[in-house]
């Protein structure tokens, strides 16, 4: 994915002509350029507050040299270097292919036998590496791109020598947690040695053929906790008939070995593993699934048709006033996350817009329009319909008004509420100038897919039902979250159950299957109830664990008084007969993913006096939304579901700032409707809305209390907020 230029980039960089951005950090900038000859390369800039320090200086030395002394045709080549410009620089070989991390969030789990012919590669890389005498250190799936003639491995900034100990401290963890080896996360300094490579190469092989990492996700500590002494989670491999999956996971099982001297060497992986048959003679690609071959072509595609861009410039004040009244001009801007390319493999989105000045796209006079991108079609289809019912109506209700400063209409993009479709729903809104904000999407792997390409556009996304903390980040500007997180949603049952005379220790249940979102939401229960003096007994069970019995009487031994689940709809159903069979009354308690008719009807009576907490309201129990539902009724012939007087709110709240802003019949830019959104305070029907502008995370409570009676979800009210 790449970014534009800003006007305080450079126009070139050791002979190479900028660009785009490809990424930035803390350290520097990561741009694309091109040399005279017309090649791409990755350059790497190091900002100049770090190029004054010696000891900096002396690492990115370090790292320029590392790259160079690894020649694989599997990990990408040095260009050109000057670690002693003022602005020390690193160019390699540009990949235009997307990496291991994105390919996987995008697309789902590789084939098995992608999977082992990326092993070979991989191991192959790795063989020179180790051979150089280096060791790589931070062998994750984001420092795999991939090519259409392989992988390549990037990154040598924390690669070391092997023998290498006056840099190595004996309390620093190097690496990324969740691939990194246990002699890495338990700091053990010189211990750190080729076999910790094999390690973290095996969990990127894992990630690759489950799509989940194999100690889980969430925080630092826990995964370092994990890594050490829990087995990795590697559900799902070797399951079936298959002579390739029953292969992979002995050998993953070896390269995650606790002792390093179990592991097996890339020497050995590459005997095992070879990769001669996946490049036939011809030399075409023949090793990823056809999706991913079809990503990687569209990505060189648009960079292969990049425009020779010239330098950066801030045009001189009165240029704008200057030009020809109503003159337009044609953008091209050469972003992976702005464009979204098409399955041809289009290379530009080009968009005219009005010679008024710098911003974005902007809507004709009297063709205002909201976008809705939901599952409209999918598994959440009930809570996406719901949501563009709830839209349409504050539409529709504001149109009717006698006094609207101008008309308003709502386009719809279904994205199924996946990754697969997401993009091109988001595409689907962002070219179309008319729309000047956007609700959705309806799941957080939707969110996460096409969070970027709004970004790009700067078209503010409004999230009334995805909730990952991921999301809430000041790397998204256009984003403004509408709900409390996941975990601020899961925080009130420590709360809860603190408020309860007599209560005693808590179970803590966190159930894999649910990925992120358990792990969020049992996190912030334990961290919580631990600060309040009462800390509970957690456990955590593998994904899709059918036999919940073992682990659910070794927490009743414990002597718990309440229980505390955090996961899916079907797994709280297993949970609730377990304890119902166990005899346990106590306190249940569990976060919104439960609230779904499978609990109900999996878990029979067991699903019983279930306390849930959620983001959302019940609007037909609640009195402040009784005209809204009355109003839905006669509209939709049915009660408003879940999320649908949320949706209401949300576009009722985009309707006041454009109301605000609106300037001589013409509608604010997408831009500053987004400044003006995130600085916004509503009171809807719902909650009162507000939200902290640095990076559009919701700032209110909006936190609510569901009971289960008499066979359905109950709504309760306002969860407790305070101990």
């Amino acid at each position: 994915m790449t970014g534009r230029l800003l006007p305080t980039d450079p126009s070139s960089v050791g002979g190479h002509r900028l660009l785009a951005r490809l990424g930035a950090g803390g350290m520097g900038v990561v741009y694309l350029g091109r040399t005279e000859a017309g090649a791409l390369a990755a350059v790497k800039v190091i900002q100049a507050e770090y190029a004054d320090e010696p000891d900096f200086r002396a690492r990115f030395r370090r790292e320029v040299e590392a790259a160079r002394r690894v020649v694989s045709p599997w990990a990408v080549p040095v260009t050109g270097a000057d670690p002693d410009a003022a602005a020390p620089w690193l160019a390699t070989a540009f990949v235009p292919g997307p990496s291991l991390e994105e390919a996987v969030a995008r697309h789902g789990p590789l084939p098995v036998r992608s999977v082992r012919v990326l092993a070979g590669m991989l191991a192959a890389a790795l063989r020179e590496v180790h051979s150089a005498g280096l060791v790589h250190r931070d062998v994750k799936p984001a420092n795999v791109l991939l090519a259409v003639d392989g992988p390549r491995l990037i990154d040598f900034g924390i690669a070391r020598a092997a023998d290498e100990t006056a840099i190595t401290s004996t309390d620093l963890v190097v690496g990324t947690p969740g691939f990194l080896s246990p002699e890495q996360a338990e700091a053990r300094g010189a211990a750190v040695g080729p076999a910790s490579d094999i390690f973290s190469l095996g969990c990127l092989l894992a990630y690759a053929a489950t799509g989940r990492p194999p100690f889980g996700t969430g925080t630092a500590d826990a995964l370092l906790y994990r890594t050490v002494h829990d087995e990795p989670d590697l559900t799902g491999l070797g399951a079936e008939e298959d002579a390739e999956d029953a292969g992979l996971l002995p050998l993953l099982r070896r390269c995650l070995a606790k002792d390093p001297a179990n592991r097996p060497t890339p020497e050995r992986l590459g005997a095992l593993l070879p990769v001669e048959d996946a490049i036939p003679e011809g030399g075409r690609i023949d090793w990823l699934p056809e999706d991913v071959v079809r990503a990687i072509a569209d990505r060189s595609s648009e960079m292969l048709a990049l425009p020779d861009i010239e330098p950066t410039a801030v045009p001189a004040p009165g240029d704008a006033e200057r030009a020809a009244p109503g003159r337009r001009r044609l953008l091209v801007l050469a972003s992976g996350a702005a464009v979204l390319l098409a399955g041809g493999g289009t290379a530009a989105w080009a968009v005219l817009r009005d010679d008024g000045g710098p911003g974005t796209p902007q809507a004709r006079a009297g063709r205002w329009a909201v976008g809705v991108q939901a599952d409209l079609s999918g598994a959440r289809k009930v809570a996406g319909q719901a949501q563009e019912r709830g839209a349409r109506l504050a539409v529709e209700q504001f149109n009717s008004r006698a006094d609207k400063p101008f008309e308003l209409t709502l386009k719809t993009a279904d994205d199924g509420g996946g990754a697969g479709r997401a993009p091109g729903a988001a595409r689907k809104l962002i070219q179309d100038t008319d729309v000047l904000a956007v609700l959705g999407p309806t799941t957080d792997e939707a969110a996460s897919a096409v969070l970027g390409a709004y970004d790009e556009a700067l078209l503010p996304v409004l999230c009334v039902s995805a909730g990952g903390l991921i999301l809430t980040s000041q790397q998204y500007r256009s984003f403004v979250h509408c709900r409390p997180s996941d975990a601020a949603v899961a925080l009130p049952i420590s709360i809860y159950l603190m408020k309860q005379k007599g209560a005693l220790r808590p179970g803590l249940l966190q159930d894999r299957t649910a990925q992120t979102y358990a792990q969020e939401s049992a996190s912030i229960n334990a961290i919580m109830l631990r600060r309040l003096g009462r800390p509970a007994y957690p456990r955590v069970i593998p994904a899709h664990t059918d036999d919940v019995g073992p682990v659910i009487a070794d927490m009743l031994r414990s002597g718990i008084g309440s229980f505390i689940y955090a996961g899916d709809a079907r797994g709280g159903a297993r949970v609730a007969r377990g304890l119902a069979a166990a005899g346990f009354d106590g306190p249940r308690l569990t976060p919104q993913a439960v609230i779904d008719p499978a609990f109900l009807e999996l878990a029979g009576e067991a699903a019983e006096g279930w306390l849930l907490t959620a983001s959302f309201v019940d609007p037909s129990a609640v009195p402040a939304a009784a005209a809204f539902t009355a109003a839905f009724r006669r509209r939709f012939g049915a009660a408003p579901g879940y999320y649908a007087a949320e949706a209401y709110d949300t576009v009722n709240l985009v309707v006041q700032e454009l109301v605000k802003a609106t300037k001589g019949g013409r509608p604010p830019k997408r831009q500053e409707l987004l400044g003006l959104l995130r600085k916004s305070r509503y009171k809807g029907i719902t909650k009162e809305f507000s939200f902290k502008p640095e990076d559009g995370s919701f700032a209110g409570w909006g936190v609510f209390l569901h009971r289960v009676e008499g066979g359905r979800f109950r709504f309760v009210g306002p969860a407790p907020s305070e101990v």
